[in-house]
């Protein structure tokens, strides 16, 4: 088979891709308006999830993996949150430079008010959609993902 020729899943997947780009953009302009009455982008919003999400403090580094972002950005936009006490850093037991990022009091109460303006919001987008069809969705997501972090891994043994 010619190499610029594609399967009709690849069509498919090709198309879903383009779609997700133009999602994710909407996504990320939706989340910047949603948030920003608290102080917040949407790039904020995800550090102070991750934050909240992991079951003890974590360095920067394992927050931009779980993320899935760059390292560097997210030192820089949690330099800034702590800057403005939404953050903290933390000594780490177990390395010397890679403090450990904490919610603050005022941090966490942030998180809570974005979440308080998100539920009615996320919860109005998912009006008409059938329970199932997100969850496939969400799966189809999910094995994607996978896929691109295991050729990421890939690449870095090689």
């Amino acid at each position: 088979m010619d190499a610029s020729r594609r399967t009709l899943t690849g069509d498919a997947l090709t198309d879903l891709i383009l779609d997700l780009f133009r999602v994710n953009n909407l996504i990320l302009t939706w989340g910047d308006r949603l948030v920003a009455p608290l102080g917040l982008t949407s790039a904020r919003w995800q550090i102070l999830g991750a934050i909240v999400a992991a079951d003890r403090p974590q360095p920067v580094a394992w927050l931009a993996r779980d993320l899935g972002a760059n390292r560097q950005n997210v030192q820089r936009i949690v330099n800034d949150l702590a800057a403005e006490g939404v953050v903290r850093f933390e000594p780490n037991p177990h390395h010397r430079r890679a403090h450990l990022v904490v919610l603050t009091d005022r941090g966490q109460q942030t998180y809570d008010d974005a979440i308080g303006l998100y539920d009615p919001r996320v919860n109005a987008l998912a009006d008409g959609f059938p329970l199932e069809d997100i969850r496939t969705a969400g799966r189809v997501m999910k094995a994607l993902r996978k896929k691109f972090e295991g050729d990421e891994n890939a690449g870095e043994q090689t």
